[in-house]
């Protein structure tokens, strides 16, 4: 092996032992880390070696070990970079093309929501939402998502898409779905809204797939697990 595949490997098992860490299992043993990468102990502890160094990975009293604060200053980073509206407005774009019905991204703010970006479709008749609207937090499908995903999974919804017909005004209907960052958090709402009368049994389950998978893709791009979209029993 050239001594350029070996460097180009020796960075992917480092990048596996730092993959090997999650939300549910933050600290790991030696023996856990060597379960989840394959890779051999000796192996391992070598490159944890140099990990630490960097501050990529810090070994605690028990001898397990967790994410090093190098990995947080890299999220900042990340997040720092991160522009929502890069994301978001072709998620929405994507939705009015799937569907012929406005797309909305909602965000929370106390006890009322405020859209944060809006795409209309080309139609005359529509649901009037305007980018910086504020709206009741609890009436709508985007609104209802923004709560009803907040705290203990165990409690949430078994469908992770809403549908609202004349909630929030007696002619409108929604589909919304909650977008998550990292610790699970709800961040916002993404939905598609208009007539009633367009939102038939025919067309809803269309308009279903489509919020759901632009909530999946949003998700994952900040930093969310597209794991929380499975049904519950």
């Amino acid at each position: 092996m050239s001594e350029k595949s070996e460097g180009v490997a020796a960075v992917e098992r480092a990048l596996s032992i730092l993959n090997a860490f999650d939300m549910q299992e933050q600290t790991l043993t030696l023996h856990q880390l060597a379960e989840r990468t394959g890779l051999y102990k000796s192996t391992i502890l070598r490159l944890l070696a140099s990990l630490v160094r960097f501050g990529c990975i810090e070994q605690l009293p028990d001898s397990s070990y967790r994410l090093g604060f190098t990995v947080m200053h890299w999220g900042s980073i990340y997040r720092s970079s991160l522009r929502l509206e890069d994301h978001v407005v072709p998620a929405l774009n994507t939705l009015v093309e799937e569907t012929g019905e406005g797309a909305s991204y909602f965000r929370r703010e106390g006890e009322v929501r405020l859209c944060l970006f809006r795409v209309d479709p080309r139609r005359a008749v529509r649901d009037h939402i305007y980018a910086g609207q504020v709206l009741p937090l609890h009436q709508g499908a985007a609104g209802r998502a923004l709560v009803e995903f907040e705290g203990d999974p165990a409690t949430w919804p078994k469908e992770r898409v809403i549908v609202t017909i004349g909630e929030r005004e007696p002619d409108i209907a929604a589909v919304a779905a909650p977008v998550f960052a990292s610790g699970d958090k709800v961040i916002g709402a993404v939905a598609v809204s208009g007539p009633a009368s367009r939102f038939t049994p025919k067309v809803l389950p269309q308009f279903t797939r489509a919020v759901l998978s632009a909530a999946e893709q949003l998700s994952a791009r900040l930093g969310g697990r597209v794991s929380l979209y499975r049904r519950t029993a």
